[in-house]
């Protein structure tokens, strides 16, 4: 298994209108053919040292294995998503991994 985390964290100035474009296309993305199980969340309320969340927006992917990651990659879905959305955040950190 292939797992894709992608953190977002977003510009200053969004308003809610745009928060909300953001959100639709990012829940898009679980839908695309090569992803096996996709998640969208917001930083839970936990507070201890070694926890980061001063995030905006949380996606996590899982496919089957790297192929169907490099598909998802170049899918036309997740290509619409970053030319529209990509204004909407400052800062983006991916950990990519493999469940063995």
């Amino acid at each position: 298994m292939f797992v894709h985390a992608v953190y977002f964290w977003g510009q200053p100035d969004l308003s809610e209108a745009d928060r909300q474009e953001w959100l639709k296309g990012l829940r898009t993305l679980p839908g695309i053919e090569t992803v096996d199980q996709g998640y969208v969340g917001v930083p839970a309320d936990t507070h201890r040292d070694v926890v980061e969340n001063t995030y905006t927006y949380a996606l996590i992917l899982l496919f089957r294995d790297k192929d169907a990651h490099d598909r998802y990659q170049v899918d036309l879905t997740h290509l619409a998503f970053v030319e529209t959305c990509a204004r909407f955040w400052r800062k983006v950190i991916v950990h990519d991994s493999i469940v063995s």
